[in-house]
């Protein structure tokens, strides 16, 4: 696994429905060294920091294997690195096969994740489509949120070394499976609460859980 392209990008105001809005979605990849803080890469920032950023959701990672999935879907659409407001597009790296607390040193930082990544309509805004926000959700292809243990410099072309693995985790891929779920199995409860032991998985995630733990267990 390695950093294809590393991208960045501060928020901007742009026109969409008549409105106004600010948004950091707009990234662009960017050479060089780059430092890596708790809270995003330097030269990167978020406009809503209420749903964006924090120390949950320092880094986005992107696989580029999905950007030849939604070139098939959207062949009329040039997609850029960066394409998806992602901070780190990547080799390999998939939602199935990073899992929940999974540690990484990536350059000279050290990185968890976190959670996968849930759209809001700003990306329907960096694709002038309302339509892609749905239609990313139900692909599966959402891309993981870090958190940063250690910060340091990160360069495109630096490997993704995994150096730590909780016990009884479950891939990011699972975590979007469960979120979208009509319905549990006893399977599915059962992963729920080995979720709920993640000590990365942030708060929001875990109430989210519970609250479907309570509705099957009632």
């Amino acid at each position: 696994m390695r950093v294809v392209s590393v991208n960045c990008g501060l928020p901007r105001e742009v026109q969409w429905h008549g409105r106004t809005i600010t948004t950091g979605i707009y990234k662009q990849p960017v050479a060089g060294s780059v430092a890596l803080r708790k809270l995003n890469l330097e030269g990167d920032g978020q406009a809503d920091l209420t749903v964006h950023g924090g120390e949950a959701k320092a880094l986005y990672c992107y696989p580029l294997a999905h950007y030849e999935y939604w070139k098939s879907k959207l062949p009329d659409r040039s997609l850029s690195m960066g394409m998806f407001g992602e901070n780190f597009t990547t080799e390999g790296f998939l939602e199935s096969d990073v899992f929940l607390g999974d540690r990484f040193s990536i350059g000279s930082a050290e990185v968890v994740a976190t959670q996968p990544r849930l759209p809001c309509y700003k990306l329907g805004v960096r694709f002038e489509s309302d339509e892609i926000v749905k239609r990313f959700l139900s692909s599966a292809r959402t891309g993981s949120y870090l958190g940063v243990t250690r910060e340091g410099a990160v360069t495109a072309g630096d490997e993704i070394i995994l150096i730590g693995r909780e016990p009884n985790s479950i891939p990011v891929a699972e975590i979007t499976r469960l979120y979208v779920a009509k319905k549990y199995s006893a399977g599915d409860l059962a992963s729920v609460r080995r979720a709920l032991s993640i000590a990365a998985l942030p708060g929001s995630w875990k109430d989210y859980f519970q609250e479907r733990l309570l509705q099957f267990e009632a």
